[in-house]
């Protein structure tokens, strides 16, 4: 990464200033509306399209308008007056209280941000003022605002207004909050560049991480509250970078309130997906604000116009349906008839117009977010005084409003739609024509020309304005909306007789980097669905190889990161396609490795290692580094899983020589970590994937690729027995998105936790939200059939089916599938399997199983069978007294599992009263009470308490216990005395009563100090004879 550019002293109007969604067009000539209509192309399907500017925000609102309340009738009171519209808020008390209590609480620390939803005209924007109003001094308040541009917004629409605001707050700390990444926000705010931006030093996570740095900095001084209003026309863009902020700066004293449309989200889009996600995960709160009762209507309108009667107000609240905006709109109608629709109440202040007036109105509905003066003054055709007479006008009529120094707003979103819809096409095609034509000669943006020239139905200027945005919104990252201009560009196509010129590239290169956008946009079935059909136009006999080589490659990747099978084939066909080509081979050396990859994902390790060999020999011969990088980390991975273990540490090592860039680096910390894992390296596993998250760390990604290493560090953790750390880690949910099954691994580690505190229903849930998807890959992703299978046998281990765990233990050994390395791990488990069986009175099944497992076990290669690891597996299969003395010492080391350190000392236990010595099995078990302990595992931890019962072992213990009769405990700590003998933990404990698992563990301790305890076990049990 270059070194970055100082960030210059902001020069952005206050946060809290709405932006201009048009540039100032001082340049353009006065000029009229065109009088003819321009080429009548139909609109393509899929909607409109649209952008803006200068970053007020944008995106696809995908649903139709609600259906309007009917308000047909007369007034018939002739005594009401005129009102005006209103800044006073009514009856949203409890909802204001609400946005209060969520600020009250991020400066607490908690995670409290807050989805404002209601229909519109509700009085969403409202109450966010009031509440902006309301905590002004107490923290700072930044603002965006999407606009309605259709279906193609522009990329990160409310983030300019937002991030010109934060490093306005921040003056000179701007610099050094921003982080090592700060170069990125050229990509937002070109007016911070002192020259051409390098995008090649730029990665995409670097922007997220410097706005994140921005946001937390600020909130180191006080309270940030980010309002981004009218989510549901949010660009998909702005929605990837908000899902990255919510988690990023969760419990942070950041509170992000969003507003929206719930009705008009559409179901199955981006909008819906996001507030989905979001409150699935609690890092949204809903306030939902309903229609206005009588009472509240009737203060409204008391507080517009006086006293209303009971007659007036039930006519009232019928045609209003207490919708705020419209009891305003009826009340500054109400010298006339009753409008008989809500389009008519709308459009009744503008009826009332004069036409100079009208004409203002109707060329400022061209433009969804503010109009600057000069560009109205252009398109109007007005002089000065006249269009200052006109505007004035329209201001009166209380229909638009000043929105900044130099531009003119709609006083509500309504209105503006109101009166476009009411252009007839030919005026609203003339319209936009003209806006398209004054925006193009001051040098505007292309996605806002996309949008204008395609509501012009001047299709060829659309599909090269669409083609420039696509390619400016890859290179801000904003791959999502960049996908949407690229399918644009691909809907206009066959309406452009000379399309590729126009374009200025041909149809296939486009499907292609379409189809590439919509995958690092997340969206692989559509990416897989653009290829597929690049493919599908394409003449094998003519095409040049190593374009048709290229297409069959990212079909290939596209697949694989659905989970899905065939990319080997489509490989082996792109590499035999240039196989006689000149100059392609860094293509063939890069297919090489990615097809080894593939041959190692299905077990096919024999031919992964002979793969990765040839790869690494052609990237070799061309100094190809990265893609020999990759060629060693795989040949490692597959030699390990064959059991060829130092020779696999030796191509990794290999590997980490030609890691030339972050993105080899990362594979290999990753693919290392997990390889360290198999043969029990669990500390060196932790610490590599450590020193990947302190490098992202120094890059400024350490929220986004550190996040990925940091959740790579759950399986060696949860093997050392660190629950707590590895519940901090799966705490903080990815921030950012990654492939499905990369969300799939995450997902069983979190599990496995879950089993480890004993939160089995939760397990059992989310196994069961996951399992058909992980069924799936797993047919394709051998690793996946293999953590499928573990985890079914932990499950049926914390719920004590020990007979379920031996079933799902002999289909993993019995399946006659390709074997992998993993399989050592799960056969360890079996000894834990064979444990329980036998502890549970299922002798005949103990040993049978146990016969498998020990076939099994030393059928591994050798280097695959661990000598420690073994030496506690034949402990627990044989229950031999001298072997568990044995592996007691063993299962301390930190090569072992440290799930294995209580299970064998309640072995020996056992062992030692069958033998009749309950003196040692006392204190054998008392040390397996206590290692579980301090593991938190729930299972074993009961385990040991069940065993101390039945064998009576707890009277002993109770002996010593007596002298601790006469202790007094507070009634809070005898609460938690109580819950301790319950077998739960702290935040358990907590939960339970409604505190904090922190004051939970200070009561514990607090307990253990007054009974002369050690430990929670021995606690229990003096519980027992209180």
């Amino acid at each position: 990464m270059s070194a970055a550019a100082p960030v210059p002293a902001p020069t952005a109007a206050p946060s809290d200033t709405r932006p201009s969604a048009l540039s100032s067009t001082a340049d353009v000539a006065p000029e009229s509306l065109p009088t003819t209509d321009p080429a009548q192309d139909p609109l393509p399907s899929g909607g409109s399209s649209a952008s803006v500017e200068n970053g007020a925000g944008s995106a696809e609102s995908g649903a139709a308008p609600a259906a309007a309340p009917d308000v047909r009738g007369g007034w018939h009171d002739e005594g009401m007056s005129l009102a005006t519209t209103s800044t006073v808020m009514v009856g949203r008390d409890a909802e204001l209280a609400l946005l209060d209590d969520a600020l009250r609480r991020v400066e607490a620390g908690e995670s409290a941000s807050v989805l404002v939803g209601g229909e519109a005209g509700i009085g969403k924007s409202r109450l966010t003022a009031e509440f902006r109003r309301r905590v002004a001094d107490q923290a700072t308040v930044l603002t965006g605002w999407c606009l309605d541009y259709g279906s193609t917004p522009a990329p990160f629409g409310p983030l300019p207004a937002i991030l010109r605001g934060v490093l306005d707050e921040l003056g000179e700390r701007a610099d050094e909050a921003a982080g090592p990444g700060r170069d990125a926000l050229q990509l937002l705010l070109p007016e911070r560049a002192v020259g051409p931006v390098d995008r090649s030093a730029i990665r995409p996570e670097g922007l997220r991480e410097t706005i994140a740095n921005l946001l937390e900095a600020a909130a180191s001084v006080r309270p940030v509250v980010v309002v981004i209003e009218d989510l549901h026309w949010a660009d998909a863009a702005t929605l990837s970078m908000l899902s990255f902020l919510l988690r990023a700066l969760a419990g942070r004293p950041v509170l992000f309130l969003l507003t929206c449309r719930i009705d008009e989200v559409r179901r199955g889009g981006e909008v819906r997906t996001f507030l989905a996600e979001a409150e699935r995960a609690r890092l949204l709160d809903r306030v939902t604000l309903d229609r206005l009762d009588a009472s509240s209507v009737r203060d409204l309108v008391q507080r517009l116009r006086g006293p209303v009667g009971d007659a007036g107000l039930a006519r009232l609240m019928e045609r209003s349906e207490g919708v705020p905006f419209f009891v305003e709109e009826l009340l500054c109608n109400v010298q006339g008839p009753m409008p008989d629709t809500l389009r008519d109440v709308l459009l009744a202040r503008f009826d009332a117009l004069g036409d100079d007036a009208k004409r203002v109105v109707r060329v400022a509905s061209g433009s969804d977010g503010a109009i600057a003066h000069d560009l109205l003054a252009a398109l109007a055709g007005f002089g000065d005084e006249r269009l200052d007479e006109a505007v004035r006008e329209a201001m009166g009529a209380g229909i638009v409003e000043i929105a900044d120094r130099e531009s003119y707003g709609f006083r509500h979103a309504l209105l503006r739609e109101a009166v476009h819809d009411d252009l007839l096409p030919g005026e609203r095609a003339r319209l936009h024509w003209a806006y398209a034509d004054a925006l193009e000669a001051a040098g505007a943006a292309p996605s806002t020309l996309a949008f204008h020239w395609h509501r012009a139905h001047d299709s060829p200027r659309a599909l090269a304005a669409a083609v420039t945005a696509m390619h400016e919104a890859k290179n801000s990252y904003a791959f999502s909306t960049a996908a949407r201009f690229g399918e644009l560009a691909l809907e206009l196509w066959e309406q452009v007789p000379d399309a590729a010129q126009v374009a200025g590239i041909e149809r296939i290169p486009l499907l292609a980097q379409v189809g590439s956008i919509l995958r690092n946009g997340g969206d692989g079935e559509r990416a897989l669905a653009v290829v597929s059909l690049a493919l599908d136009e394409i003449d094998p006999a003519v095409v040049d190889p190593p374009v048709h080589a290229r297409l069959l490659r990212d079909k290939a990747l596209y697949l694989q990161n659905l989970g899905r099978g065939g990319s080997a084939d489509l490989f082996l066909e792109a590499i035999a396609i240039i196989e006689s080509e000149p100059g392609q081979e860094r293509l063939r050396a890069a297919l090489l490795g990615y097809l080894a990859g593939r041959y190692l994902i299905g077990a096919r390790l024999e031919e992964a290692v002979a793969t990765a060999d040839e790869a690494f020999r052609m990237a070799e011969s061309i100094g190809f580094d990265n893609v020999m990088s990759v060629a060693a980390n795989l040949r490692g991975c597959s030699r390990i899983h064959l059991g060829e273990v130092e020779a696999g540490l030796a191509d990794f090592r290999l590997s980490w020589e030609h890691a030339a860039d972050h993105d080899a680096q990362l594979r290999y910390r990753v693919n290392y970590a997990d390889s360290l894992n198999m043969p029990g390296r669990f500390r060196e596993a932790v610490e590599v994937a450590e020193a990947g998250v302190a490098h992202s760390r120094t890059l400024g990604v350490e929220r986004s690729t550190g996040a990925i290493l940091s959740h790579n560090m759950v399986e060696p953790l949860l093997e050392l027995g660190e629950i707590d750390r590895v519940e901090e880690i799966s705490a903080r949910e990815l921030a950012v998105r990654t492939l499905q099954v990369f969300r799939m691994y995450s997902t069983m580690s979190r599990i496995r936790a879950l089993v480890w505190r004993g939160e089995m229903d939760e397990a059992v849930r989310v196994l069961g939200e996951w399992r058909s998807i992980a069924e799936g890959v797993a047919s394709v992703e051998r690793q996946v059939w293999y953590s499928l299978h573990d985890v079914e046998i932990l499950i049926a281990l914390g719920l004590g089916d020990a007979v379920r765990a031996a079933a799902v233990l002999r289909t993993v050994i019995e399946d006659p599938g390709r074997r992998l390395a993993l399989l050592g791990r799960i056969l360890l488990e079996g000894g834990r399997v064979v444990a329980d069986l036998r502890a549970d009175g299922h002798g005949p099944l103990a040993e049978a199983t146990a016969e498998l497992v020990r076939a099994r076990w030393h059928s591994l290669p050798a280097e695959l069978q661990h000598p420690h690891w073994a030496a506690v597996l034949m402990a627990l299969l044989d229950a031999d007294p001298e072997r568990l003395d044995a592996a007691v010492v063993l299962a301390d080391g930190d090569d072992v599992p440290a799930v294995f350190r209580p299970l064998v000392r309640l072995e020996r236990a056992r062992a030692l009263v069958a033998a009749g010595d309950r003196a040692g099995a006392v204190e054998r078990a008392a040390e397996a009470a206590a290692v579980a302990e301090e593991l938190g595992h729930d299972r074993l931890r009961r385990q040991t308490r069940e065993f101390m019962d039945a064998a009576g072992l707890h009277r002993t213990v109770a002996r010593g216990a007596s002298a601790v009769e006469g202790v007094e405990l507070t009634a809070r700590e005898q609460q938690v005395l109580d819950l301790i003998a319950e077998g739960l933990s702290n935040r358990q404990i907590g939960e339970r009563l409604f505190i904090s698992g922190k004051t939970a563990s200070v009561h514990v301790s607090a307990i253990l100090r007054k009974l002369g305890v050690s430990s929670r076990t021995e606690a229990a049990v003096a519980q027992r004879v209180r």
